[in-house]
């Protein structure tokens, strides 16, 4: 679409992702429903920001933004960073997203229909809510993927099937609620923070079904220790569920 105006913006971090990034952003804004985009840039040393400054200057400057980091500061502060960018600019729906096509871009407005339409607060692309939606990805990360779901579930007693996913669609006012500063955990453990918490405060949720699958250009960033914040973590976010007092729901 030609037009800059949207309510609408997809941020997606990025470190080394030269393979992926233009290609991903063409593809979001080759779809007829109209998104800007914000890229987190945390450093990457193979020119991945270089490459979205000549998107930028070539064709898309009204449509297409960049912070850049000094370093990798973690997935959790990257969307803060980019959650706080996006509700100064007054974007109504905000939405997260990876670079290395695991989060299909057709989806986005799927998501967006979730909450403009059918008037959700959050809307999950969930791998899991009809079966195992997993394309290329090793048993083993499956498996833990999935049973880590599962766990997150059975401690908090959070009804939500896919609670690590990262591909989700935020009406503003549930960003503009939760406290941002008081978000504590950096990896994949934060996709489950503020997932609980949007729960907590009591948001109405959606999963909407997607395919998940395995990048296929490029080096992915999981590790155990991001797995490893989030397993442990979730004790934390039970103590917190009957302990800590939340914001509370905004009026409509």
């Amino acid at each position: 679409m030609e037009t800059s105006a949207t309510d609408s913006i997809v941020i997606i971090p990025t470190y080394n992702e030269k393979e992926n990034i233009e290609k991903i952003i063409r593809a979001i804004f080759d779809l007829e429903k109209a998104f800007h985009i914000l890229i987190i840039d945390d450093g990457s040393p193979d020119g991945t920001a270089a490459i979205v400054h000549s998107l930028m200057d070539n064709k898309f400057a009204d449509r297409l933004f960049i912070i850049e980091r000094s370093g990798k500061l973690g997935l959790g502060t990257a969307y803060i960073t980019g959650f706080k960018w996006a509700l100064k600019r007054h974007y109504d729906y905000i939405f997260e997203m990876d670079a290395d096509f695991s989060h299909d871009p057709n989806d986005l407005p799927r998501l967006y229909a979730a909450c403009a339409e059918e008037g959700y607060d959050l809307a999950i692309g969930s791998r899991y809510v009809s079966g195992v939606n997993v394309v290329n990805w090793p048993m083993g990360r499956v498996l833990m993927s999935y049973f880590a779901s599962m766990y997150v579930r059975i401690v908090t007693g959070f009804s939500v099937r896919d609670t690590t996913a990262g591909f989700k669609c935020y009406k503003r006012r549930v960003l503009e609620t939760i406290e941002l500063d008081k978000v504590r955990f950096k990896g994949y453990g934060f996709q489950i923070e503020m997932k609980f918490t949007a729960h907590k405060i009591g948001f109405r949720i959606k999963e909407v079904p997607v395919i998940f699958v395995n990048r296929r250009e490029g080096v992915s960033k999981m590790s155990g220790g991001i797995f490893g914040e989030a397993f442990f973590g979730v004790m934390r976010l039970r103590l917190d569920g009957w302990t800590r007092k939340y914001p509370s729901l905004p009026n409509d």
